[in-house]
């Protein structure tokens, strides 16, 4: 065995019920796809206790079935940046803020890419939206970050969907006078995520990836990573500013426009929707969404 660095990383049960982490033998997110549904995937094992910490190569072993990548156990927090896709910010009638929006949403949010998302009773209130994001995986503990070093803190991207409850971040019968974002988005699983990590080393800063989010097949947000207002190195510089980032926290960089509370009639969610986000070069979730 020997310690390398993957470029992509995936969690997954081998031939015997082992459950391990692994690099997939594979050049894109398509051919992961492809593969597994061939049964013809294999990856080299990394062992290790999470993601962020499987750095010990192993052999070559056969795929049965993918596990999520992450699980609640393994993030310390999900912090978010709110109003940060220009299109989306005009969207919405906002003005950008001058620094990027913090929010948080607990570990509990993790979900996998193939999850039903259940919706609690509290939420099922008509105002259920998607929003397809960019995540990014801290790699290893850092604080007062500088831009031009932010990649090297970073162990990968992967695909998210922030699922919200937009009665309980805007109304004021619900939220009040002041919009609020963390009881809104922080019901268990709903952050959802695509079952592979994929390094800078594979998509550098993440600047130039086509998000797609589909609801039942139609397509709601399409959109280039290109028109976020705070890039990757600027985000995570930001947010570790007098703020220690711990390895496998995971950060939501925004969405795009194309929300359903951006319509003039919106389309929110309901019961059985199942909402699609894809990312180019690092793969798809798809979860159903379940009314409790």
């Amino acid at each position: 065995m020997s310690t390398e660095t993957w470029t992509r990383l995936i969690r997954f049960v081998d031939d015997n019920g082992r459950e391990t982490f692994g690099e997939p033998w594979v050049k894109s997110e398509q051919e992961l796809a492809e593969r597994l549904a061939q049964n013809d995937l294999w990856a080299f094992e990394f062992k290790g206790e999470t993601p962020v910490t499987a750095q010990t190569k192993g052999d070559k072993i056969h795929v049965k079935a993918l596990r999520n990548l992450l699980k609640p156990s393994d993030v310390p927090i999900i912090r978010c940046i709110g109003l940060n896709y220009q299109k989306h910010i005009k969207e919405g009638g906002r003005t950008p803020p001058p620094y990027p929006s913090v929010f948080i949403k607990p570990a509990t949010s993790i979900a996998g890419h193939d999850e039903d998302v259940p919706i609690p009773k509290i939420a099922q209130d008509g105002t259920l939206d998607y929003e397809g994001e960019l995540a990014i995986v801290i790699g290893k503990t850092g604080k007062n970050i500088p831009k031009d070093q932010a990649l090297e803190y970073i162990a990968g991207y992967v695909a998210c969907n922030d699922v919200s409850a937009r009665g309980w971040q805007r109304d004021p019968k619900k939220a009040g006078g002041v919009p609020q974002w963390c009881f809104s988005k922080g019901f268990d699983k709903f952050a959802p995520l695509s079952p592979m990590l994929v390094s800078p080393v594979v998509v550098g800063d993440a600047s130039d990836l086509h998000l797609q989010t589909l609801v039942n097949g139609e397509v709601r947000q399409d959109t280039s990573t290109g028109d976020l207002l705070f890039g990757v190195p600027e985000i995570v510089a930001f947010c570790s500013q007098g703020t220690t980032l711990e390895a496998g926290t995971v950060i939501l960089t925004g969405t795009p426009s194309g929300v359903a509370m951006g319509m003039a009639e919106p389309k929110y969610l309901n019961d059985g929707d199942i909402v699609e986000v894809r990312i180019s070069g690092l793969g798809s979730l798809k979860n159903k969404m379940v009314f409790e």
